[in-house]
């Protein structure tokens, strides 16, 4: 398989960023906020660390009400980094994507 430039930035970043979760997360935290903007748009986010392990939630709902969500995961354990996210649209329909990446 031959990934496009956008799908190896992709990967890159999501390599880079789990292994540092791996640092943080060892020390664990949690974050939570949200808005309200005009037309009746809205967000809220929420992420977690601990014990090698994250998890974080994002809901965005547009002016006529429809709702994306994003959940995702990832833990690193044995110098394996693992991540699972899902994303719903307003309309039921999903998306996920997982993958992992090995340290030698």
């Amino acid at each position: 398989m031959i990934l496009s430039k956008s799908q190896l930035t992709a990967v890159c970043t999501a390599t880079l960023l789990l292994a540092a979760a791996a640092t943080v997360a060892e020390a664990g935290w949690s974050r939570s906020g949200g808005g309200t903007g005009p037309n009746g748009r809205s967000w809220s986010r929420s992420g977690s660390c601990a014990n090698g392990a994250c998890s974080s939630h994002r809901s965005y709902t547009g002016p006529n009400g429809g709702t994306v969500s994003r959940s995702g995961a990832s833990s690193c354990a044995n110098g394996t980094c693992g991540s699972s996210a899902t994303w719903s649209g307003p309309n039921g329909n999903t998306v996920t994507r997982s993958g992992s990446v090995t340290r030698y």
